[in-house]
């Protein structure tokens, strides 16, 4: 397919490479269905109607390019962070994914100079246009290439060029000292215990960790170390502090 799209852009008149040439720069190859990346770039609020009176517009393709980006991701994560638990997959998973992160890439590939909008839309205020647009964009990708082509977009295109991820492995294991940095901010005592240690069916070890802030008992958590145990019940009681911030008076 690459060799019959390069063959076609050759045969092309001049005037109607550019498009092709525009894509190829944010891409790293040519489209074949040129069509499908000009209707990613294509914002609601210039949709185009079609005979039928549907409104053509980057939703459809947004919808499809979300979906394809979380499998992306997940199985780049998977295979690179083979001995990573399943939390600190999703974790650094949503960091990758989340509306600002996509935002700033779409950003730093350009989509932003190849976006169509409608007069009125103010493309400061609408900072997720471009984020979306990126989702949109890899929904092209794959009615185009399919699955592989997405892959290795993401992975050297995006996340080889604009993410470290050596730096978000180690913001995802700050766990402990994130939560122990919040109880010295309020004025809180914290205890890590080693409730018990025991064998799964399959001879592994497992540690048992309990935490108590100010003599309250929080969370606990079961991991395959120690300090994987203490990570992991760190990063309950700091999902259950985001999730209820009045704690901090039942706390005090």
């Amino acid at each position: 397919m690459i060799k019959t799209c390069i063959l076609k852009f050759r045969l092309f008149p001049k005037s109607r490479r550019e498009p092709y040439l525009l894509f190829q720069k944010v891409l790293g190859f040519y489209p074949y269905k040129i069509e499908y990346y000009q209707l990613a770039m294509l914002h609601r609020s210039a949709s185009i109607p079609t005979d039928n009176g549907i409104m053509l517009s980057n939703e459809r393709l947004e919808f499809l390019g979300d979906a394809v980006l979380n499998s992306v991701v997940t199985d780049i994560l998977y295979r690179r962070f083979e001995n990573q638990r399943e939390g600190f997959l999703t974790n650094t998973r949503s960091k990758i994914v989340k509306r600002e992160s996509l935002n700033r890439l779409a950003l730093e590939i350009g989509l932003d100079k190849l976006m169509h909008a409608g007069k009125n839309v103010n493309r400061t205020t609408s900072s997720n246009m471009v984020g979306n647009a990126l989702e949109a964009l890899l929904g092209a990708i794959y009615l185009d290439y399919g699955y592989k082509k997405c892959k290795k977009f993401v992975e050297n295109r995006l996340l080889k060029k604009f993410i470290d991820m050596d730096q978000l492995v180690l913001d995802e294991v700050n766990f402990k000292s994130k939560l122990i940095e919040w109880c010295q901010k309020n004025r809180f005592s914290i205890e890590f215990e080693l409730l018990g240690e025991e064998l799964n069916v399959a001879n592994n070890h497992l540690f048992h960790t309990q935490i108590t802030i100010n003599n309250q008992v929080i969370c606990d958590a079961t991991d395959r170390s120690k300090k994987e145990s203490h990570q992991l019940a760190a990063q309950k009681a700091l999902e259950i502090i985001e999730k209820t911030p009045e704690i901090i008076q039942t706390l005090s």
